[in-house]
């Protein structure tokens, strides 16, 4: 640890930059595939008809426990199944899955196609930490 702090203090301006780069790749992941939203602000979105919930998980997860009134599509299958989601063009898509590994990339393809898109902050295992209801 002393070896990596006397090296950042000699080499502030590698460490910096750095640093820059690392918050820049993550600005741009972000904006790329859509905002953050948390438990909260998905549930008020959801409540007031703004928004439309996708589950990416397979099915056996999905059947498992979900949130009421989500979309089941597969990430593997999204591609396919883009049509399902054209009637909800109007409302935000809210992406989630198990952790959240899949909903950058499926944020990416769907705002490329339009679409305005959230990413549930956490995925299902957020959802499930913090005792909000699923259905089975």
């Amino acid at each position: 640890m002393t070896n990596f702090v006397a090296f950042a203090t000699e080499q502030w301006l590698l460490v910096s930059l750095l640093l820059a780069l690392v918050i820049l790749y993550f600005w741009n992941e972000k904006r790329r595939s859509g905002n953050s939203v948390s438990t909260h602000e998905a549930t008020r979105l959801l409540n007031n008809d703004q928004a439309v919930l996708v589950d990416l998980r397979d099915s056996g997860d999905f059947k498992a426990g979900h949130i009421s009134e989500a979309i089941n599509i597969p990430y593997a299958k999204l591609k396919d199944r883009l049509a399902e989601l054209a009637k909800h063009q109007s409302k935000t898509v809210i992406l989630t899955d198990k952790m959240g590994q899949h909903t950058g990339a499926a944020g990416r393809e769907l705002v490329k196609l339009g679409y305005q898109v959230a990413r549930l902050e956490g995925g299902m295992a957020e959802w499930q930490a913090q005792k909000l209801p699923v259905v089975k």
